[in-house]
């Protein structure tokens, strides 16, 4: 196995050569499902090309998790049976995405290899009978891996009805605790720090006398405390995904023609990838959103999601699976889609910027873990009222399409997203019952810091971008706010003070500048180098359960006039307090400041806040910043997004998230409604159906 050892190094070294990608270019919206035929329990692939072409589905997606059906046996391949499916579907003009069948493997590979499956921390052991239980970075995985994807490309890459691959599936690290994952991680720690003197130095191994003299000294992450050590793995964690996914990139770029893109589909509830990193060789983001339904249909997940994965690569993106009917892994919480849902949700997708949405799947399964999570088609495999309704977007998608593909945003406020606070929080949680910035239910949309600022500007109708540490981009943008911001390079930090100074506005959390890149707490009085912008100092901080501000300084209700979990003892030195706490020892402290330095502002949350005080802190900083739009006059369950087309036309979405009809005068210039093709004047009252959307072109 040394040999197999010294191919895959070869095939990573690979990816220090510079690749320029080329986004696909799209001429109308994709609308489709994933499709797998080799699940049906007959053959019908006939009749299913017959109904998706019917009901004007443009775009399939196939192939991601049948490994053992492309390599039933070690060495053994058998394309012909996909060979049918995609000549079929190309024959209907409907087009493919063919995905690398890796996060899967097959039976006969873990029983000759079982070392290929996980192990996690604490010597327990993944076991064959569920997807994804392989170690990522496995020589033996990634020999097999590369040869069936080097298999499937020659046989599939110049087939006219591919327009594009998806490489894996939904990839993480999974949880790799495995004995080469740790010595993989020694290297890049020798690569990064030198020395393990340095190494003490840094990550303070001096505190418990944990120094070491020589890297094998290096205890595994099992029972590891240090903070630095945790901080550095998460980055290991993330780094072995990009470099596994750019391997596949790889891969699929040498047999792939120019007009095909590559994707993956990422999960938006998952911490633990860096997508920057991920995607370098990938033409196009691709994102897995799923969601409540009925009453519990927000759209806030859609706009999160859209916003976040369109900021990665500053393009469009593509929805690679959503909610069709049901969803789940029992039956336990099976909630169909109100009428209308499954239509504005498609439309929820295109107006934060998606230029591809399909559902997850186009079939109910009969059997194994997902039987429940539904398809277009219920387990009857007949036409139903979820067809239709597919059938009707599809369509008005096939008259207005062109209008919407390709849209552009211009947002002027945007969220600092970190990683490494992420993890620093998550080593250190401040919230007795975890750290709130945690996948906790693995959902993303709950994260209390981040989420809640998402949540709000979106509910009030705040067009919102993501960036990241690792290249800002403030000058971009009027507003931008930044959760919790626990660890941070010296230079970021400067960066923003830099931002603030020239006339930017921020909107900031507690616990910002705290701790530097490697978490040593800075020593030096809090902020640390943002001090002189944020305009004060502070050497205490508490924790606490909850308590109300004093006089009640953003006049919400009074049941919302609170505060909860951590506060820090701010000193004001130049900053204005805002709020005080109602509390006899800490009412000389200010709860919330703000601090005019240079030509702008910072303003700072020395605690939680409730979701009342916050909107009303943000609604104030966006006029403050000269952002204010007709649009804030509207809120959620109405809601607008809005960009420019490929004809240099404004679109305008209204969405109605709620089961009874909304109405609203139209703010804008004289417009077209795409789908009725009524003409909408300036100011006209217009009424928006339970459910449903308008679309205006102005």
């Amino acid at each position: 196995m040394k040999s197999t050892f010294i191919l895959i190094l070869s095939c990573f070294s690979l990816l220090t050569i510079t690749v320029k990608s080329q986004p696909p270019k799209f001429d109308n919206i994709l609308y489709g499902v994933a499709y797998y035929h080799e699940y049906m329990p007959s053959d019908r692939l006939d009749e299913d090309v017959r109904m998706m072409k019917e009901a004007g589905i443009s775009v399939v997606r196939v192939g991601e998790s049948t490994w053992s059906l492309f390599e039933p046996r070690e060495g053994e391949f058998e394309f012909a049976w996909m060979d049918r499916i995609i000549d079929k579907m190309h024959e209907a003009g409907i087009k493919v995405i063919l995905g690398t069948p890796t996060y899967s493997i097959p039976a006969w590979l873990w029983y000759k290899h079982p070392e290929v499956l996980l192990t996690y921390q604490k010597g327990e052991k993944a076991y064959y009978g569920i997807r994804q239980n392989m170690d990522i970075t496995n020589p033996t995985y990634l020999f097999y891996s590369e040869r069936i994807i080097r298999k499937m490309m020659e046989h599939f890459a110049k087939h006219p009805g591919i327009i594009g691959f998806q490489v894996d599936n939904e990839t993480t690290s999974r949880g790799v605790n495995n004995y080469d994952f740790q010595v993989s991680f020694i290297n890049y720690l020798k690569k990064k720090f030198g020395t393990p003197q340095n190494l003490n130095k840094i990550w303070g191994l001096n505190y418990w006398g944990m120094t070491i003299d020589s890297w094998e000294e290096l205890a595994p992450r099992d029972g590891i405390t240090n903070t630095g050590y945790k901080l550095e793995w998460e980055r290991f964690n993330r780094k072995a995904v990009a470099d596994f996914l750019k391997w596949q990139s790889k891969i699929v770029m040498e047999y792939k023609r120019d007009d095909q893109f590559i994707t993956h589909c990422f999960m938006p509830s998952v911490q633990d990838i860096d997508q920057h990193e991920s995607a370098k060789y990938m033409d196009v983001m691709g994102v897995n959103v799923y969601h409540g339904q009925q009453d519990d249909l927000t759209g806030n997940e859609i706009a999160f999601a859209g916003d976040y994965f369109r900021s990665v690569k500053h393009k469009n993106y593509l929805i690679t699976e959503t909610n069709a009917q049901t969803i789940g892994w029992n039956s336990r919480s099976q909630q169909p889609p109100y009428p209308g849902q499954m239509r504005q949700n498609v439309y929820a997708h295109l107006g934060s910027g998606a230029n591809m949405v399909e559902y997850w799947h186009w079939h109910s399964i009969h059997f194994g873990q997902e039987t429940y999570w539904k398809g277009v088609l219920s387990h009857d495999l007949q036409t139903n009222r979820a067809y239709s309704e597919v059938s009707k977007t599809a369509h008005e998608l096939q008259r207005i399409g062109k209008k919407l593909v390709n849209l552009k945003k211009n947002n002027k406020v945007a969220i600092l997203f970190s990683h490494d606070s992420n993890d620093g929080i998550n080593a250190m949680p401040f919230d007795k019952s975890g750290s709130p910035w945690s996948n906790e239910g693995n959902d993303f949309y709950k994260n209390s810091l981040v989420g809640q600022f998402h949540k709000l500007l979106y509910q009030n109708n705040v067009g919102v971008d993501f960036i990241f540490p690792e290249n800002p981009e403030f000058e971009k943008y009027d507003l931008v706010i930044i959760p919790s911001l626990y660890i941070a390079t010296d230079e970021l930090l400067e960066k923003i003070n830099q931002y603030v100074e020239k006339g930017g506005h921020v909107i900031m959390q507690f616990k910002s500048g705290f701790a530097n890149e490697n978490t040593m707490v800075r020593p030096m009085l809090a902020p640390g180098p943002l001090r002189e912008s944020a305009g004060f100092y502070y050497q205490e901080f508490s924790s606490f359960d909850q308590l109300k501000l004093k006089d009640n300084p953003f006049l919400v209700g009074e049941d919302q006039n609170t505060v909860n979990t951590w506060m820090e003892y701010i000193m004001p030195e130049t900053a204005k307090p805002l709020a005080f706490y109602d509390h006899k020892y800490f009412e000389k402290y200010p709860a919330i400041t703000i601090n005019n330095y240079g030509k702008g502002t910072l303003l700072y949350e020395g605690t939680m806040v409730s979701d009342a005080i916050q909107e009303k802190i943000i609604r104030q900083e966006v006029e403050r910043a000269g952002l204010k739009t007709p649009d804030q006059k509207l809120h959620w369950p109405l809601i607008t997004k809005s960009g420019t087309n490929e004809a240099g036309n404004t679109i305008r979405y209204y969405y109605n998230y709620s089961s009874q009809p909304a109405s609203f005068e139209y703010p804008y210039n004289i417009g077209k409604e795409l789908i009725s093709g009524e003409k909408v004047g300036s100011n006209e009252k217009l009424t928006i159906e339970p459910w449903d959307v308008l679309i205006i072109e102005e």
